[in-house]
């Protein structure tokens, strides 16, 4: 990897290195009873975190998803839970930056990118999981001034603790021509919270469902045209699948690193686990599992960066490939530990946790496989 990257990237690793390694790693276990800590994703947003490929002109760094990779895996190398909500709130900040109007970008995205304001993404409902296009949440028009939004949103990353919902509802006919993409504030009347969910992994940060029961909002809000927003949903999740397969990959390597550190240390009949040839065996398994995954999803990325006829297939490619690889590397570095895998105090299970859900959000794996054999049958 070292020889592909330019000299900005690396500045960029070592950056995401240092800060993971510095407040998020030895701080991960704590936020699962604590929660997302607002001072550290203001801090993110201090290194250019919060707006990676946010334009300039309204405080983004301006990155490619290549660069957001190198980012997101570092992070993850200290605390999966809060680099993922970070490349949430990255997607719905380059929604708007790509698809908003002036004025809304002008309004939202230095805010955003500053880590004033955090943002949530609201694709997913109770009865639509995989098959998004079928999605229930309505929006009807009151007057030419207001939608009206009634509905309910599930499984929503940062559901009472963020500012700002980036929804996607329906304005028009049924499927997929019929979405359009609105943005709710925290604090509308009609916006509401279901309860925290108690969730396998991702514990650090708040799961819940988003309500809105005759949620009144300026029709100022809508990104876009109406029935554009499955369109951006789906352009969204391209390079939210390689933030996710990014965190996969970092929570594993961090996974690595710890069973790597305990063979070397812990004994058995006389010897160092690490002497042993099913370790090695192991370690060199998990070794080339990580590095094959880093080179699909950096091959991912640059087509994305590049719009190639192909990206979509790649993306996909990468997600299914490296969140799968990324999970079974985790759960070998806890047998590698043997029943201390099995504590909290060796955070390995921690991970182990965190990187189950990466499996089936932004798409199933399963959805993967259906994406990259449409696309070989094309034609």
């Amino acid at each position: 990897m070292a020889a592909e990257l330019t000299e900005d990237q690396h500045m960029i690793v070592e950056t995401a290195r240092a800060f993971a390694q510095e407040r998020l790693r030895p701080n991960a276990s704590r936020w699962e009873d604590e929660g997302l800590d607002r001072d550290v994703l203001k801090e993110l947003a201090g290194l250019g975190f919060a707006g990676i490929y946010v334009g300039e002109e309204h405080g983004g760094s301006g990155l490619t998803r290549l660069d957001a990779a190198l980012i997101f895996e570092e992070l993850s190398r200290g605390d999966v839970a809060t680099a993922a909500f970070m490349s949430i709130h990255n997607m719905c900040s380059w929604m708007i930056d790509r698809f908003g109007g002036a004025e809304q970008r002008a309004q939202w995205l230095p805010r955003l990118t500053a880590g004033e304001k955090i943002a949530s993404y609201c694709l997913t409902e109770p009865g639509s999981g995989s098959d998004a296009a079928a999605l229930r949440t309505t929006a009807k028009p009151d007057g030419n001034a207001h939608y009206v939004i009634n509905g309910s949103k599930a499984f929503i990353s940062g559901a009472g603790f963020s500012d700002l919902y980036v929804l996607m509802c329906r304005t028009g006919e049924d499927g997929a021509k019929g979405v359009s993409t609105l943005l709710v504030e925290n604090g509308t009347e009609g916006l509401s919270f279901g309860k925290k969910e108690d969730k396998m992994g991702w514990r650090a940060q708040p799961t819940a469902i988003v309500n809105f029961e005759d949620c009144r909002v300026p029709a100022e809000n809508r990104i876009g045209p109406e029935g554009e927003g499955f369109k951006y949903a789906m352009m969204g999740l391209d390079g939210g699948r390689l933030n996710i397969a990014a965190c996969a990959l970092g929570g594993a390597r961090d996974a690595l690193d710890r069973a790597l550190a305990y063979v070397k240390e812990r004994k058995q009949f006389g010897k160092r686990i690490a002497d042993f040839q099913n370790t090695q065996f192991a370690l060199a398994d998990m070794e080339t599992e990580l590095a094959a995954s880093r080179a699909l999803l950096h091959q991912a990325a640059r087509k994305l960066d590049a719009k190639t006829p192909d990206a979509t297939k790649y993306c996909a490619m990468a997600k299914r490939f490296v969140t799968d690889a990324a999970f079974k590397v985790a759960d070998q570095a806890l047998q590698l530990h043997g029943g201390y895998g099995y504590l909290a105090d060796y955070e390995v299970e921690r991970i182990v946790r965190d990187l189950r859900v990466h499996r089936i959000l932004e798409g199933t794996n399963e959805i993967m496989r259906v994406i990259v054999a449409r696309e070989m049958l094309k034609g």
